[in-house]
């Protein structure tokens, strides 16, 4: 008999991690409580997607791996086990039904983060999983390099299988302050240093603070280390009033970050006509000045920019927008298509872990078995979710990886409570 204080597998966080690695180890039968610091479940959950939730992404496999850092090929037996249709599935089986968008994008149909978490808090408690929320865990206690429980709010639970499912730094107001990273280094884990991932990034000057708002679709930004490129992306970018955010910023921050914390020269360069090039734009700006000759450049400049940011270019370029354009000369004709290609911007600084929606960095992944997500090291201890050492982009990639290395961790405990081996 188990008593109170007694159980099969411990799970340390209410997240999307911990959830599917309790509700799947109890599904094999075993007895699993879940501790959550916080007092209420899932709250990084609640606010993904800007509270709609980018469950998953339809792409294949190999696919997905190209969009993880810095080691996706970890992954793909994780995502043999258990991928996309699954938690799909799963999540249809309570309710929610999901919506295929852009870039191969599953939301809940109902645009409604909450339903997918009160799905997966049905799924557990269906199955029998005790969650104790306000639960601070201060220790694992390790005997011979096996789990044998942990000390949580001064009382000893005992479990010879503790999943530990905490997140990484991003977001702390939702629980995820790196209180786990302390417990796996306590017990002899290597933690890559963390760092903000998929974060805004702050600019010198005052450009991006007058653009402040304004959104640009279809633009190419373009990262220069110490004067040599370094990375690039294409899509949609905004304006903020720190300085630069939006889907390919918070795509190229995981190298902007960790180059300005080698305290290397980090600039971007905006292209606002990638499907042109010098040549072709040359062209279109000398037809355009030519035909529209006898109006006013600020005007000219609507059929380039969009109206919020032409004061800004006639600013940077020193041109009076008075001037009609038949007055512009060549060499002014070269600014304007040289500032169209690349405004630039020189990087001060990343916005904190306050604003970073995951974590880059943690629990190296050479210490983890890939098949099933236990540590080398401590016979009995599992990782899932944010806090081993795997980021991606942003398009429901960072999610499933927490929902598959769960379920991987709760299978795996699951089987071997059961007899079945792995």
């Amino acid at each position: 008999m188990h008593s109170m204080n007694n159980f099969d597998v411990l799970v340390i966080g209410a997240g999307p991690a911990g959830l599917l690695a309790a509700g799947r180890a109890a599904e094999l039968g075993s007895k699993v409580l879940i501790l959550e610091k916080m007092q209420t479940p899932g709250r990084k959950l609640i606010i993904t997607g800007k509270g709609r939730c980018n469950i998953t992404n339809d792409a294949s496999i190999s696919e997905f791996i190209r969009h993880v850092n810095p080691n996706g090929r970890f992954l793909r037996n994780v995502f043999s086990q258990f991928y996309s249709s699954d938690i799909l599935n799963l999540l249809q089986r309570y309710g929610v039904e999901s919506t295929l968008e852009r870039g191969g994008r599953y939301f809940p149909t109902s645009n409604k983060s909450k339903d997918v978490l009160d799905a997966l808090l049905k799924w557990v408690e269906e199955l029998n999983v005790e969650i104790r929320y306000g639960q601070r865990v201060e220790k694992l206690l390790v005997e011979n390099k096996e789990i044998q429980g942990l000390l949580a709010n001064g009382h000893k639970l005992l479990a010879k299988h503790i999943i530990l499912a905490t997140g990484g730094k991003s977001y702390p107001a939702t629980g995820s302050n790196g209180e786990g990273f302390e417990l796996a280094k306590a017990v002899g884990h290597s933690v890559e240093k963390p760092m903000p991932a998929l974060v805004p990034i702050e600019t010198e000057g005052n450009v991006a603070q007058k653009l402040q708002g304004l959104s640009l679709r279809n633009v190419r930004v373009t990262v220069w280390v110490n004067g040599r490129k370094a990375g690039e992306d294409f899509g949609e970018m905004l304006f903020t009033h720190f300085g630069l955010s939006g889907p390919i910023i918070l795509t190229l921050s995981r190298l902007i970050v960790a180059e300005i914390q080698k305290k290397n020269k980090v600039t971007l360069s905006v292209d606002l006509k990638p499907a042109l090039d010098e040549q072709k734009l040359d062209k279109r700006l000398i037809r355009d000045l030519n035909e529209q000759g006898k109006k006013k450049i600020g005007n000219i400049f609507r059929n380039w920019l969009p109206t919020s940011m032409i004061p800004v270019f006639m600013d940077i370029l020193d041109i009076n927008p008075e001037k009609e354009g038949h007055q512009i000369t060549s060499d002014e004709r070269k600014q304007i298509r040289n500032l169209l290609k690349n405004l630039h911007f020189n990087i001060s600084n990343h916005r904190s872990f306050k604003e970073a929606i995951i974590t880059a960095g943690g629990i190296s992944t050479k210490e983890i078995a890939p098949k099933t997500m236990e540590s080398k090291l401590v016979s009995g201890l599992y990782f899932a979710g944010e806090m081993i050492d795997l980021d991606a982009e942003t398009g429901g990639y960072n999610l499933q990886i927490a929902f598959s290395t769960g379920w991987l961790a709760g299978n795996s405990c699951g089987n071997r409570l059961s007899g079945r081996g792995l």
